[in-house]
């Protein structure tokens, strides 16, 4: 729609002729975009982007709708058809178009829900929910178009972990195996597409979100935890790759997302024809070809894809593959790149830092832990202000745009990701000073829960609040989780507490709409079943090794560590390393060796 209609002169001449155009990009006003794309569910039965809304003057939405076509198609209404008749509605019939926007914004105003506790069974009715949409032969949890949606799949992993069920790490396996043979991954320079046109993730929408590969960098890292499969943590280590070599500017801020196009047709860089590669690798071509589904009819618009979905690279093909891979892209570079979106927001920051951060404490990789202080540090030193609240975006400069929740909330969690990673209590320290002015500023301190924008942020029609997930985790429910894993690392009781509110604040929610509530269920999880708690003492960090190396073994997902306060730095550190576990409401005597560490916390005494 973008070339069809909103670059199209005609089309503008209609727009200038009878309203005021508003172009709003939904990460810079995650609450706008929000609110409309509630206004068009209610209105039409479903949402999307791109997202056309008409509006009266102080606001009111009236109509909605997804994609339209520029001209009228068999069941289509086109756009510039919509306009015509629009326009001559706000001539003829106002008082029909107020009476209406007036209906729209009572059912759109929050409904009032009196707090209610959590029932114990809503993780297995998410998983249920999960199940029964799950495609079992190509993953995933519908058909086309096809989303990865990682935080179902981090659901299913904490599912699987707490109560062993071995059905759900299933259904994690199927998908991310599928996804990552698919050509909605770039085989050539790594990195997912935003989604798959088709159901068995062959053809992407061609545009990369930093936001996706962030959150299928942890889920790929965790089910390499949980599962000891090579293949996860090697997709893992290369989405990293990609996130590190593209999307981190120089300053360790990271970029927002790449373009679908390049030269105006979309997935011009990223197809190939067996005839354009035989310069390129000579006689390596047709094997390379052969395994990457490169053939002479094409997957896409007469070119391929590359894709692995015929079957995976025989492992002692691998070397030759990587080899050729990398020719291939040395040629692509060559080719003019897709648009790069180098706005930094702190929300996606601080998802990348929480996916650096995941990866240096499972693999136990300095150059993650290396730029995910990086990323922490310019946030801190650029996107703060002297009051403690954050600014949301920055390009070249802090624009002045108060942070959303989704900021303050993501950006918490690559903290708290970046402490465990590296046991620095900086990053502590920031994290809890974080809270506080996010407590501040966006608690409904009378019904529960958290506002999507602050009250200061520029007008918007409604400040919503939500425990749904949508495109990305929910703002409240991932804040519940952290909060939960904040309490225990700092030992302040009362920031579970809160954990608990927030999710007691949306009963209709997760009673009514399980599966939209994943990360939801993430936290639910964890106050489940108590977690573990770990309190580290010794003299110099080197002697944390040992009992790190413990820790970090196998798939933990309800684990914290932290540096009890006479760790290093204090100077008050004496004698032998110590570990002090405590699991549910149990605390033990500490314990000075690795294997008896190892038998605490697998709850063998």
């Amino acid at each position: 729609m973008a070339h069809e209609c909103f670059e199209d002169e005609e089309v503008a001449r209609a727009l200038n002729r009878g309203f005021v155009s508003i172009k709003v990009d939904r990460e810079e006003r995650p609450d706008v975009d929000g609110y409309y794309m509630e206004v068009c569910q209610r209105l039409t039965g479903s949402g999307g982007w791109p997202l056309s809304v008409f509006l009266d003057p102080e606001g009111g939405a009236f109509f909605a709708g997804t994609y339209f076509p520029k001209q009228d198609r068999p069941g289509m209404t086109g756009f510039l058809t919509l306009l015509g008749e629009v326009d001559a509605l706000w001539k003829t019939d106002r008082a029909r178009i107020t009476d209406f926007s007036d209906h729209v914004r009572r059912e759109t105003a929050p409904r009032a829900q009196l707090p209610a506790p959590v029932d114990g069974e809503f993780p297995t009715r998410v998983f249920h929910a999960l199940e029964q949409n799950f495609d079992a032969e190509f993953g995933g949890f519908s058909g086309a178009p096809k989303f990865p949606v990682p935080q179902n799949l981090l659901f299913l992993l904490r599912f699987s972990a707490a109560f062993g069920d071995q059905k759900a790490l299933r259904m994690c396996e199927t998908t991310l195996a599928r996804m990552r043979r698919g050509g909605i991954c770039d085989q050539i320079g790594f990195g997912f597409c935003r989604y798959s046109t088709d159901g068995k993730w062959l053809i992407p929408h061609f545009e990369k979100m930093l936001t996706d590969n962030a959150l299928l960098a942890i889920v790929y890292t965790e089910c390499w935890q949980a599962t000891g499969k090579r293949e996860y943590r090697r997709a893992a280590e290369e989405i990293l790759s990609y996130l590190q070599g593209r999307m981190q500017a120089k300053n360790g801020g990271f970029y927002t997302a790449e373009d679908a196009d390049s030269e105006n047709k979309e997935g011009k860089y990223y197809t190939f024809t067996p005839d354009e590669l035989r310069p390129v690798l000579g006689s390596d071509s047709e094997e390379f070809c052969r395994l990457f589904g490169i053939t002479n009819s094409g997957n896409f618009e007469g070119k391929s894809v590359p894709n692995l979905l015929h079957g995976n690279i025989p492992e002692e093909r691998r070397e030759f593959a990587d080899s050729c891979r990398r020719r291939v892209l040395q040629y692509r570079n060559l080719r003019v790149p897709p648009f790069l979106d180098d706005k930094i927001l702190v929300s996606r920051t601080g998802l990348a830092i929480a996916a650096l951060s995941v990866a240096a404490r499972a693999f136990g990789e300095e150059k993650y832990l290396t730029g995910a202080r990086k990323a922490a540090d310019f946030v801190l030193k650029n996107m703060i202000k002297a009051d403690g609240s954050l600014c949301s975006v920055y390009r070249g400069s802090p624009a002045d745009l108060p942070g959303f929740a989704d900021d303050y909330v993501f950006f918490l969690w690559g903290l708290i990701e970046l402490y465990e990673a590296g046991l620095e209590t900086v990053w502590l320290d920031s994290a809890l000073r974080l809270e506080e002015v996010f407590t501040e500023r966006f608690e409904d301190r009378k019904s529960g829960g958290f506002f999507l924008a602050e009250s200061r942020a520029v007008r918007s029609p409604a400040r919503s609040k939500e425990i749904s997930d949508s495109a990305l985790p929910s703002a409240n429910a991932m804040h519940a989780c952290q909060l939960i894993r904040l309490s225990r690392i700092a030992e302040k009781p009362e920031l579970e507490k809160r954990a608990v509110r927030i999710l007691e604040a949306f009963p209709l929610e997760l009673s009514q709409i399980p599966a939209a509530c994943p990360t939801a269920a993430c936290a639910a999880l964890y106050l489940r079943q108590g977690g573990t708690d770990v309190g580290l003492t010794a003299a110099r960090t080197a002697d944390f090794d040992p009992m790190l190396a413990v820790l970090h073994e196998g798939y933990r997902p309800f684990l914290t560590v932290r540096v009890n306060p006479d760790a290093p730095g204090t100077g008050q550190g004496r004698g032998t390393p110590s570990a002090h576990v405590c699991t549910g409401h149990m605390c033990f005597s500490p314990v000075e060796n690795p294997e008896a560490l190892r038998r605490l916390i697998n709850g063998k005494k």
